[in-house]
């Protein structure tokens, strides 16, 4: 019964000892959408997805601007249509049908091949930016003491962080880890 009863306090002790350790951890938080926007590649990686887009939409529109020159011609055409060239013309409007058809799908192609390099390309560029991003808080959260750190950036709804009070803010720390100046203006963030 003594074994029992010094196990019971054993056990008792250590789920206490535990819950103090775990009590003592601090929590942290920071604006993640303010460190990235102040981080001067934010601008460099702005830009470079600005000229790759508005490349991507010149190619669209020109396929576009092909595919309505082909349909006003099919509808100039078929306002050529009697009974007399019924057979000719018919055969000519099935031919562009045809045409407007592929150029439809070049169109589609083009919109999603376009969509796909966009994506690759953020992807790319931004991959290194996250690992600096993710290398900085790590850093001065271990500097901190900090057991856990929560983004309270609300950007589209992905706030993970509900309520915090008497939280330590890591916001400036990181972008001071990141040799942000503390009054670096943002990138303006474009929404597509």
């Amino acid at each position: 019964m003594k074994k029992f009863i010094n196990a019971y306090f054993i056990a008792a002790a250590l789920l206490l000892s535990a819950t103090a350790v775990n009590a003592q951890q601090k929590i942290g938080h920071l604006n993640s959408q303010s460190v990235f926007t102040s981080m001067p590649e934010a601008k460099t990686i702005s830009t470079t997805l600005e000229s790759l887009q508005k490349t991507k939409q010149a190619e669209i529109e020109k396929l576009q601007s092909a595919y309505t020159l082909k349909y006003n011609a099919a509808v100039a055409k078929n306002k050529t249509l009697n009974e007399a060239n019924k057979e000719t013309v018919g055969k000519e409007l099935q031919a562009m049908g045809v045409e407007l058809d592929g150029l439809k799908k070049g169109i589609d192609q083009a919109t999603e091949n376009a969509q796909q390099v966009m994506a690759a390309k953020q992807g790319e560029l931004m991959t290194p930016l996250q690992t600096k991003f993710i290398t900085a808080v790590k850093a001065v959260a271990k500097e901190k003491g900090i057991a856990y750190v929560f983004d309270d950036n609300a950007q589209q709804s992905a706030n993970n962080l509900l309520a915090y009070d008497d939280g330590i803010d890591l916001t400036a720390a990181v972008k001071a880890k990141l040799g942000i100046p503390a009054g670096a203006a943002a990138v303006p963030v474009k929404k597509s």
